[in-house]
């Protein structure tokens, strides 16, 4: 068995940080690296990886019900329309990170979603078309950064999205699925492939 996985209560083998907490575990295998297509659900993603800078993945994972309750969801609709009371009462709302930046961070790409999808039809066809191919691809978990993630945080950023550098969009990229980086021996990694396989890439 290989180094490279890391051995939990079913003694099978899966990427190291798994182990760090059950939590962590329900998280990698249920979600972690499976192709997302809801607007919704890529926003909340490329919203949590925000807050994450600078923080444990296992804290924000930890905070996700009460970030999910802040921000109704992360309703892109209704968060883009969120004002400065709203930024305020967030801020003193100690079940999330109370980063102001952040905070408006998220307010302001909300905004900056809805500007997208009008444009592009939808969230997941922008960020679908920036699926790296397979020989763009390093191996798993080697690196934290790839020209895919920093052409689409240049292109957000030009967009005027905020909070969104290469490092937090390849984690992004990672975990909604647009490439596999479980290690090769993960139990999981098989289970990855053939949901991407099957997975219908967006295309408005």
């Amino acid at each position: 068995m290989s180094s490279s996985a890391g051995i939990v209560p079913d003694r099978l083998p899966r990427c190291p940080w798994s182990a760090a907490g059950q939590e962590m575990l329900t998280y990698h295998d249920t979600e972690w690296g499976f192709p997302v297509d809801s607007d919704q659900r890529l926003f909340e993603k490329l919203c949590l990886e925000s807050f994450q800078s600078g923080l444990s993945w296992r804290t924000i994972l930890n905070k996700r019900q009460a970030f999910r309750s802040a921000f109704e969801d992360f309703n892109i609709a209704v968060v883009a329309r969120f004002n400065d009371d709203d930024a305020a009462r967030l801020v003193q709302d100690a079940s999330i990170v109370r980063n102001r930046r952040k905070i408006a961070a998220v307010i302001n790409n909300a905004r900056a979603a809805e500007r997208l999808i009008e444009r592009e039809g939808s969230l997941a066809a922008f960020v679908w078309s920036y699926e790296p191919s397979a020989e763009q691809t390093d191996p798993p978990q080697t690196v934290s950064i790839s020209p895919a993630s920093s052409a689409m945080a240049k292109e957000l950023k030009r967009r005027g999205w905020a909070f969104l550098g290469p490092t937090t969009v390849f984690a992004f990229m990672e975990s909604m699925g647009l490439l596999n980086d479980h290690t090769y021996d993960c139990v999981i990694r098989p289970a990855v492939d053939a949901a991407r396989s099957d997975f219908v890439r967006p295309s408005r």
